[in-house]
């Protein structure tokens, strides 16, 4: 049985959708590459291509052409859509070119000139007139049909909901503003309509994404129309009312979050907080030019537990940050054992190009950021150990991601898709389903994981 199921990774997604392609359709492939943000993106393209006529390839071979979506965030990821660009390439030989990677047209075609066409991020209109100017349209209206819900990339049960584009941090290290621009956030009513055909047909899950969730509806005033106001703890409320588990990923702590912890304590919301702290000491997150008050954020941290105890926080961090002492690594040491977070992700620190952090003096040695990384993951896998183990005997609610002949692939509420752990059953499940909700008693923990068998 697989511990990390490659159906759920978005950089691995390929369409889910029957291929039900008629004789002479244009047909499109399309590799999606990055952050869940970017698989929205996709999505909303094949959405659009297919209500145009096309069908969707789930190979190279069978595509008229390719449609790579790229992500530019870190040089390693650069590295890999290039990678990507030329396995299309090589296997199809018509390649369009979409994604953060595609604000630096001159880096893609430098390394690919035979690429089609580059676009940037969620430029729909420039990547649909691309495929148009690759492989003309040929619409049949009475024989392509389009779900509901459009084309997902994700399985049935859960999806991603994006609620804005763009970011106005301005933090040393992140292009993403430049790549994607300042918050534009979506009306909430859109959000919502959005959720209720999600929900309809049959998303179990909703996962709330964007650049700054908590900052939501900022560049509209919070302004309300058609009886929803755009502010992420009224916003919640309405996707909590749907019926789904409602997830929040990327949320900054702001004041205003301690609004939604009542919201996760009534189990409107999951009890699921995904905050990216970065660092602990003040000086480090001076120069990353973050906020800069992590003992207080241990006072909130506080607080949060105290009305939703069964509060899940997940954070990522970067180790090796131009400057870092070992004194101010120890502090972020301390800070862990002291917040005792959840689930915990960490990144070495690399240059971006474009980052500002590239210019700051006194870069740190690899060998002096893979000793760090290494003592941090330990750190965090042991707390992580530990509070896996204080589950073993509790009776706790999962959601099914897959069934195969060794047992079923679950999540609890802690746990997101692809990025936390998994519940496993290896007794019992042949009645389950992809997209179940049922209740387990945990029998086991591991480091990351916990077994457990259904309640009876």
């Amino acid at each position: 049985m697989s511990q990390n199921p490659p159906i759920l990774r978005p950089d691995l997604a390929r369409p889910l959708v029957p291929d039900t392609r008629r004789p002479g359709q244009p047909t499109i492939g399309m590799v999606s590459l990055g952050c869940p943000k970017a698989l929205v993106d996709s999505e909303r393209i094949l959405t659009r291509l297919r209500a145009e006529g096309y069908a969707i390839s789930p190979d190279y071979q069978g595509a008229d052409a390719v449609i790579v979506n790229t992500c530019g965030f870190l040089d390693s990821a650069r590295a890999e859509s290039l990678d990507a660009i030329g396995e299309a390439l090589s296997a199809n030989g018509r390649v369009i070119v979409t994604g953060c990677l595609g604000a630096e047209p001159e880096y893609i075609t430098g390394a690919h000139p035979k690429v089609l066409a580059v676009t940037g991020p969620h430029q729909y209109e420039a990547v649909l007139d691309a495929v148009h100017g690759a492989v003309p349209p040929a619409p049949d209206p009475f024989i392509d049909l389009l779900p509901a819900s459009g084309i997902r990339l994700t399985p049935r049960h859960f999806s991603y909901l994006k609620i804005s584009e763009g970011c106005n941090h301005a933090c040393r290290f992140c292009i993403i503003p430049d790549m994607r621009g300042r918050l534009v956030s979506r009306p909430a009513h859109a959000v919502v309509r959005e959720a209720e055909k999600l929900v309809a047909a049959g998303v179990k899950e909703l996962l709330v994404i964007s650049q700054d969730t908590s900052a939501y509806g900022v560049d509209l005033r919070h302004a309300t129309d058609r009886g929803h106001r755009a502010h992420i703890t009224d916003l919640a409320r309405d996707l909590g009312s749907l019926g789904a588990w409602a997830r929040l990923h990327y949320v900054y702590p702001y004041p205003h979050v301690r609004d939604l912890i009542p919201l996760m304590a009534e189990g409107l919301v999951l009890p699921y907080l995904d905050i990216p702290f970065q660092h602990a000491h003040p000086d480090t997150l001076l120069r990353m030019a973050r906020p800069a008050a992590a003992a207080k954020t241990l006072d909130e941290i506080a607080a949060w537990r105290a009305t939703c105890p069964d509060l899940t926080l997940r954070s990522t961090f970067i180790v090796g940050y131009p400057g870092e002492t070992e004194a101010e690594f120890q502090t972020l040491l301390d800070w862990l054992d002291e917040a005792q977070l959840d689930r915990v992700g960490c990144f070495r620190y690399e240059n971006v190009k474009g980052a500002r952090s590239n210019d700051l003096p006194d870069h740190v040695p690899e060998e002096v950021k893979e000793e760090r990384w290494q003592r941090f993951m330990e750190k965090a896998q042991a707390i992580s150990e530990a509070k896996l183990a204080a589950k073993v005997g509790r009776r706790l609610e999962v959601i099914v991601d897959e069934v195969d002949e060794d047992g079923a692939t679950c999540r609890t509420k802690a746990d997101a898709p692809e990025i936390d752990g998994n519940l496993f059953i290896d007794e019992g499940f042949e009645g389950l389903a992809p997209g179940d909700i049922v209740t387990v008693e945990v029998d086991e923990a591991g480091e990351y994981d916990l077994w457990g068998r259904l309640a009876g």
